[in-house]
């Protein structure tokens, strides 16, 4: 694959900017379920809530757009590999 292709260089900025959203979404979410852990072993005091709250709404916000963005990215490269296809669904020689 060529770098100097401005399609591959963009999917790939896409790629990466996927892999860091899921990243950062895990690990909120792992924020929050260690924050209600804490919550359950010693009360859930209005720190414990807002962590909790906090931490799931990040979830949401970056996981989930993440994924969307890298099921998009698999997909794009997925129909690079098909061979062309003309008009009808034929192929083209």
């Amino acid at each position: 694959m060529s770098t100097d292709d401005p399609v591959l260089a963009r999917r790939a900025r896409l790629a990466r900017l996927a892999t860091l959203g899921r990243r950062a979404g895990w690990g909120l979410l792992g924020i929050a379920v260690a924050a209600f852990a804490v919550g359950v072993a010693n009360g859930f005091d209005t720190v414990v809530v807002t962590v909790v709250t906090v931490a799931l709404a990040a979830t949401t916000a970056t996981l989930a757009p993440a994924i969307v963005l890298g099921y998009a990215v698999r997909a794009a490269e997925r129909e690079d590999r098909l061979p062309p296809q003309g008009p009808g669904g034929t192929m083209r020689h």
